[in-house]
């Protein structure tokens, strides 16, 4: 049995061709599936009886439990807790802004990067999420919105449980089913993927989707801060990343995003700041400053600094901006829930 949400329109097409059915029948069910919302081949009106009983003997279409959904009443901010077919749990956000829905999406079950301030690393990781798990998050998650409020989501960050760029290929495959235009019809510019720095995924990701966005969790200005809080700056240094990400610039020519969260007495002085705005001289980017909430497990604390390293960054010609907290209510930071059921 075919699982419909692992192929592209392409791929799709050329199992349908093999199995002597039309390939427009193949697009009239993906159409079904992704903009209709339509999961039971039986209600699927415009594909003739022959060819539905051979979509039946040899298609599926996966579910995806959900264990948990909360909703912040602030802000609509909506978490939900999915349990995979292993009985492993993910976590997928839905935010929504002025522009439409955005969702962020989790790439692997656990994290192996060992970031300290992070929630997502408090369970280590067990496996990596098979692309239509990582496209199951969005079509389930789609449906929900678009039945609660009538609306699609229309921008993806792929930034939640896991480390994306370590789940490489299956990452790829989920973004191409992701932009196609008779499924979810997501443009590449509304898509951002995050690393915490795996340089030797930041070229291929270039060329693979040029038109996507990037972002990179840097959330240090030296060796000496971030060795002590992400290791993964042990095996690539900020200045291996930097002079990669220099050559990405030219390759895509689009800004980069880097993320950084401001913990107090950690990486917030204003020596920091400037430090910081001289590492990023000369590239096309921007500073996306980050407020730390607390997670019991770590020690961390939210600084008290935020609008005076902003200010600095801005002296520096450096653009910045500070993220819009969202799902305070819920504990909306990735991993949080899930750590939670699991500690149960």
């Amino acid at each position: 049995m075919h699982n419909i949400l692992s192929f592209s329109l392409v791929e799709l097409e050329g199992i349908f061709e093999k199995l002597n059915l039309k390939k427009f029948s193949a697009k009239q069910v993906y159409q079904w599936v992704y903009q209709k919302h339509v999961t039971e081949f039986e209600k699927m009106s415009n594909i003739s009886k022959t060819a539905m009983q051979v979509i039946k003997d040899n298609f599926y279409i996966p579910k995806l439990g959900i264990i948990d959904i909360l909703v912040d009443k602030k802000d609509n901010t909506t978490k939900i807790l999915f349990e995979l077919e292993d009985k492993q749990k993910i976590e997928t956000v839905v935010m929504e802004f002025d522009y439409g829905f955005s969702i962020c999406l989790s790439t692997q079950v656990g994290c192996n990067m060992g970031c300290k301030f992070c929630a997502s690393g408090l369970l280590k990781k067990v496996r990596d999420l098979h692309e239509y798990e990582i496209v199951n998050q969005l079509f389930v998650a789609n449906q929900y919105i678009n039945e609660k409020f009538n609306k699609n989501i229309s921008n993806v960050v792929v930034m939640g449980i896991g480390e994306p760029f370590d789940n490489y290929e299956n990452l790829k495959k989920a973004l191409k089913i992701f932009t196609e235009p008779f499924g979810l019809g997501i443009g590449a510019r509304h898509i951002t993927v995050s690393t915490c720095g795996l340089i030797d995924k930041i070229l291929t990701y270039a060329k693979d989707f040029p038109q996507c966005n990037l972002a990179v969790s840097l959330h240090a200005p030296n060796d000496t801060i971030r060795n002590k809080i992400m290791p993964v700056n042990t095996v690539y240094n900020i200045n291996k990343l930097i002079g990669e990400l220099r050559k990405y610039s030219k390759v895509v020519n689009r800004r980069i995003t880097f993320e950084y969260l401001l913990l107090e007495n950690v990486n917030d002085s204003k020596e920091n700041a400037n430090e910081l705005a001289n590492l990023l001289q000369g590239l096309n980017c921007y500073v996306n400053i980050i407020l730390y909430n607390k997670i019991s497990e770590h020690d961390f604390a939210r600084s008290k600094n935020a609008s005076q390293f902003a200010k600095t960054l801005k002296s520096n010609n450096i653009n910045v901006t500070t993220r819009l907290e969202r799902g305070l209510e819920i504990e909306a930071a990735c991993g949080q829930l899930r750590a939670k059921y699991e500690n149960n």
